[in-house]
């Protein structure tokens, strides 16, 4: 269950995260990323950040593994950022949710 509170602390995180990643981080691995939602533990220390990837399944993979090696970068940019208690260790999830609606709209069309 998500409070408000959780909501917030949720869509901050996402915030920031994805634009330190648009600003900050220049790993040409890293391609076209779109942050598409974050899930914060109650506890605040862990938080799973679903992101969205333009490319091909390789550039799709290669993203994520320079994100995961930039975890460190991005967890102390959101530390410094936002006062909180504790600073989430950050996990990253591929999130299809586009190319799912894409497919379903296609077969819609169809």
């Amino acid at each position: 269950m998500s409070t408000a509170r959780m909501r917030r602390v949720n869509e901050v995180v996402r915030e920031v995260v994805g634009v330190t990643i648009a600003d900050q981080l220049h790993d040409p691995r890293i391609g076209f990323v779109t942050v598409t939602a974050v899930e914060t533990s109650p506890d605040l220390r862990t938080a799973q950040v679903h992101v969205s990837v333009l490319g091909s399944d390789e550039e799709k993979e290669d993203t994520l593994v320079a994100l995961r090696a930039a975890r460190v970068v991005l967890q102390k940019e959101l530390g410094s950022q936002l006062r909180m208690k504790r600073t989430p260790k950050l996990t990253f999830h591929y999130d299809d949710s586009v190319e799912r609606a894409a497919r379903l709209t296609k077969m819609l069309e169809e």
